[in-house]
């Protein structure tokens, strides 16, 4: 086994305190998410998603987030991927994203549902021309003999477009995730994390601190 007991860092740059965060964890996500855009981190739009089947078997990728809002966070996969059956089958998921610049996480707990068309052909248009071919070309999850098979098949599909416009794939689109726990961790010295935790009440959001 490789010895990893060695690799350690302490957290030292904030805290974390319930007078800091906003009323709605959406808007304290923006703070954070804007904290990390000035920070000019690699793709701080990166989060884990997390599925299961409803046997509860489970699944995690990382994918990139493409927007979010009062009502949630987006982002855009295969319908008929992995991810898109399982969410199609059991709609409970979660997202992690993790800032390790700034010593900070933030986990989402809820359920997720798919964008209107609109809002996927929107997307779908704003990507560049190779994205949306490819979008065509994977049938996302299959299994593949070589890659060779994908390329060819792109270069298909680039001829057969050619002078025409790409179409979203009625496969392809948007999932909004609908918060209903949203978590966030602030590293602390001595491993005493700050963990502040909205969670959905009547009328509106509840805040608790968690032990680290």
């Amino acid at each position: 086994m490789t010895d990893l007991r060695s690799l350690r860092k302490e957290y030292t740059r904030a805290g974390l305190r319930e007078g800091d965060l906003a009323p709605d964890p959406m808007e304290q996500f923006r703070r954070w998410f804007d904290d990390a855009l000035a920070a000019s981190l690699h793709e701080p739009n990166a989060m884990t998603v997390a599925t299961a089947t409803p046997d509860g078997r489970p699944s995690a990728r990382v994918v990139l987030l493409k927007g979010f809002d009062e009502r949630g966070f987006v982002f855009y996969t295969n319908y008929e991927g992995r991810k898109g059956r399982e969410l199609e089958a059991n709609p409970s998921c979660a997202l992690v994203f993790y800032w390790g610049e700034l010593e900070r996480q933030v986990r989402v707990e809820g359920r997720a549902s798919r964008v209107p068309g609109e809002e996927s052909d929107a997307y779908y248009e704003s990507r560049p021309l190779g994205s949306r071919l490819g979008a065509w070309a994977s049938a996302q999850s299959r299994e593949v003999g070589e890659r060779a098979t994908l390329e060819e098949r792109l270069r298909e599909l680039e001829g057969e477009y050619e002078g025409r416009e790409v179409t979203r794939p009625p496969f392809w689109g948007g999932y909004r995730v609908e918060p209903e726990v949203v978590e966030f961790w602030q590293g602390r010295e001595n491993r005493l994390h700050d963990r502040l935790a909205y969670r959905r009440a009547s009328g509106g959001w509840e805040v608790v601190r968690l032990q680290p």
